[in-house]
């Protein structure tokens, strides 16, 4: 299986089962670095930009409603990182986002003309720019999965490894986490993988 670039959920404890299968890595488009998120918190990238290694990409959201740096709205101004990601599109790999992260996939052109879901505060401008809005946590539209506000990362991760490792490997976690996946789920019939 090609490695996985990021992770929405703490996991690593519970998929040492599926290590030969799954292999979680953290990126930066420039590089290995410590990342700083809208409200401070520090996440260390330690692995290269290579979405072409990667089944899996999640882009994570945050800072859509500042117009400073860190966040979302910085990162579609300055341009490089919707750049990467409309690049990094190919076979095999699966593109998804949650909360505000999916405004970067929109400002990469990847949601216009699909379902897709982002945070409440997010959904007109995600619509204004073409994306299919869908009323769920979780919107699957095969190469591309979206989730609403930063909690539906939940529902997210586990709405992935059930599709990627199976139903009994996301009623595990559900288990680990302590925490049951609500609401809906939209799955385009004619979703493209």
């Amino acid at each position: 299986m090609r490695t996985q670039p990021a992770s929405v959920t703490p996991t690593d404890e519970f998929l040492a089962g599926d290590a030969e299968r799954l292999h979680v890595r953290y990126v930066a488009l420039d590089g290995p670095r410590t990342v700083t998120a809208a409200f401070g918190t520090t996440l260390r990238a330690d692995h290269a930009w290579a979405p072409e290694q990667a089944g899996l990409l999640v882009v994570p959201g945050g800072g859509c409603a500042r117009r400073e740096d860190p966040g979302v709205r910085a990162e579609i101004r300055r341009g490089a990182l919707p750049r990467a990601l409309a690049r990094a599109r190919c076979p095999g790999l699966t593109i998804s986002a949650l909360c505000t992260g999916v405004m970067l996939l929109s400002a990469a052109g990847l949601t216009r003309g699909r379902p897709c879901t982002t945070h409440h505060r997010a959904r007109r401008d995600l619509e204004e720019r073409g994306g299919l809005l869908k009323n769920a946590r979780v919107v699957d539209d095969g190469d591309l999965v979206t989730a609403g506000g930063v909690t539906f990362g939940l529902d997210l991760a586990l709405w992935l490894v059930c599709r990627e490792l199976g139903v009994d490997a996301a009623l595990g976690l559900e288990s680990m986490l302590e925490y049951e996946a609500r609401g809906t789920v939209h799955q385009n019939a004619g979703g493209r993988s």
